[in-house]
């Protein structure tokens, strides 16, 4: 077998919390997607609302810097009626891997901040909003730093406790979140949902399906890039949502392409494209196989976590594995019926609830 179809096949086996495909496709096949986009009818099922606007809460743009001096946007939602002399719990949101706040980082923040908690999405560095170079670029560590750059901003606001902040990552963003608080013990309570280790999922694949052999081939593709691209070649981008689907297409891939390339949850930041959404750049991705979000996760205690996946998620691996190496105080909250992209968007699968009561419980005054 020749040794692209090899890489390929492999690439698709890796389940990166947007799903592995194939390489970026050209742009004569992203027209074409697009059109089939307009045909096709995504899952809309059990309230689904990715781009809900609440009554309930006050929006504000903000921007912050991280400690490389790089420019992190973000949206602060304040609750309506909010007493701002006195100091309130916070949240922090992040987005799954390859998306940006307005995929469900938003929707999020806001529900949680009608439950009365100040809360902040952020896109993390290299995407959406944010500054970053090469844009799409992965770096798991200045990921993490973003999550700490966040309490730094809210913690430096006159009406948020600065003792009770929490952090809460969706897909990807539970493993960065994780990954911050290991060394941030300003984050006091710690929640996932539908959490992929990113680098679990880059070394093994789901289920371990990935062996190491692959693994070295998708090294050595990226090494060959870098000669590429440092001598001025055309940047290569890797893995996240395909752009059209057909008889062959797999589970996965269909249950992203539902979120990402559907009105229900697609959009294109200023200054991206469609062809390039979701994409990670291939010589960055690589470093994701240097992640170890859960070693020393067990550091954590006595600070509380809290793992929620969907009973039938492809993902819930993560989650369980994570939960097992946790130190206690420590919950995994299954959501009955429900897949890994179902609880995105899908409010009435959403254990909104769960995660107040978790939030208030820990984040209250002393």
């Amino acid at each position: 077998m020749k040794k692209k179809s090899i890489i390929t096949r492999v690439f698709k086996v890796i389940a990166l919390c947007l799903i592995v495909s194939a390489t970026i496709v050209a742009p004569k096949t992203d027209v074409s997607a697009a059109s089939k986009t307009v045909e096709y009818t995504p899952d809309m099922s059990n309230g689904a609302d990715n781009f809900y606007k609440s009554k309930k809460v006050i929006k504000k743009k903000v921007s912050f810097e991280n400690q490389y001096n790089m420019k992190v946007a973000g949206n602060l939602f304040i609750p309506k009626g909010l007493n701002k002399k006195t100091k309130n719990p916070a949240i922090i949101v992040g987005h799954p891997m390859g998306a940006v706040k307005e995929q469900s980082a938003n929707l999020y923040a806001q529900k949680m901040a009608e439950k009365g908690f100040v809360t902040l999405s952020l896109d993390l560095s290299f995407w959406g909003e944010s500054e970053g170079q090469p844009r799409n670029a992965v770096s798991p560590d200045i990921y993490a730093e973003d999550f700490s750059a966040a309490v730094d901003f809210l913690g430096t606001r006159k009406f948020v406790d600065r003792d009770r902040i929490g952090v809460l990552g969706i897909c990807g963003s539970g493993s960065f979140a994780i990954s911050a608080a290991k060394i941030d013990p300003r984050m006091k309570a710690v929640a996932t949902v539908s959490m992929y280790d990113m680098g679990a999922a880059n070394r093994n694949g789901l289920k371990h399906s990935q062996t190491v052999e692959q693994r070295k081939k998708i090294l050595e593709e990226a090494a060959e890039q870098r000669y590429v691209e440092f001598t001025g070649g055309k940047t290569k981008y890797t893995s996240g949502t395909v752009h059209e689907l057909n008889e062959n297409s797999t589970a996965i891939e269909r249950e992203f392409y539902d979120f990402y390339r559907t009105p229900r949850g697609e959009y294109t930041p200023k200054g991206s494209s469609p062809e390039l959404t979701t994409h990670p750049t291939l010589t960055s991705n690589v470093k994701f196989m240097n992640f170890y979000p859960s070693e020393d996760i067990e550091t954590i205690s006595p600070r509380p976590m809290l793992f929620i996946a969907g009973e039938n998620a492809h993902s819930r691996e993560f989650s369980e594995d994570a939960y097992k190496l946790a130190g206690k105080p420590k919950e995994l909250y299954i959501v009955p019926g429900a897949g890994h992209v179902d609880l995105y968007d899908q409010v009435n699968l959403i254990p909104f609830d769960k995660l107040e009561s978790f939030f208030k419980k820990n984040l209250k005054k002393k």
